[in-house]
């Protein structure tokens, strides 16, 4: 399958699947967002939008020893706070994440595992209020379901972490941890906002 550069997909994944995740796809700065529930739904869609990359907040990967791995306690001391996958909250959606990027993975898709508010700290961006967020992101010129209709709290994280994918393909970001334990991919924080508005 040959996937579209210009395509990234974000996903807010939940740790059950009778709650909603957030799933958002990047098209050349058109945001399209919803809510979608089953594994076998967010597998289908993802894959009939051939993206380039996927980013996925939740955990990617199993800490070697202990609850928590290394990209987890960098992220702490860099003043970006994210729950570690043991962590009893934690579990099952590390277990479903896990599972769902091996799938991807099958189907030859790039996954990178994310953390939304992380990314809206690094950008300068309000972490937690909502129609803050949506509206700085009107005014970075993204297009679509975001000058329509009010998103929810789970379609912005997941058109965050579209955001993260895409600035990850410019080399706009930095990965936080180690091979052996995984990393999580955030922004750098200098001249991000400058390549967005040029396209």
């Amino acid at each position: 399958m040959e996937a579209e550069k210009e395509v990234t997909i974000g996903i807010d994944l939940a740790a059950l699947e009778k709650n909603p995740t957030g799933w958002a796809v990047w098209e050349n700065r058109r945001i399209s967002a919803c809510h979608l529930y089953s594994d076998e739904k967010v597998l289908d869609l993802t894959v009939r939008c051939k993206p380039y990359i996927i980013a996925i907040d939740a955990p990617l990967t199993m800490p070697k020893t202990g609850i928590t791995r290394q990209a987890n306690r960098e992220m702490l001391n860099q003043g970006f706070p994210v729950f570690p996958p043991f962590m009893r909250s934690m579990k099952r959606l590390t277990e479903r994440a896990t599972s769902l990027t091996r799938r991807l993975r099958k189907h030859g898709f790039t996954t990178i595992e994310v953390h939304p508010a992380s990314t809206r700290k690094a950008l300068g961006m309000p972490t937690k209020e909502w129609r803050k967020i949506q509206a700085f992101m009107k005014q970075l010129g993204l297009k679509g379901d975001v000058e329509t209709r009010t998103l929810t709290p789970h379609e912005i994280d997941a058109i965050t972490a579209s955001l993260t994918a895409y600035l990850h393909l410019e080399r706009k970001t930095r990965e936080i941890g180690d091979r052996k334990e995984g990393y999580i991919v955030i922004p750098q924080r200098n001249d991000w906002r400058a390549k967005i508005e040029r396209q």
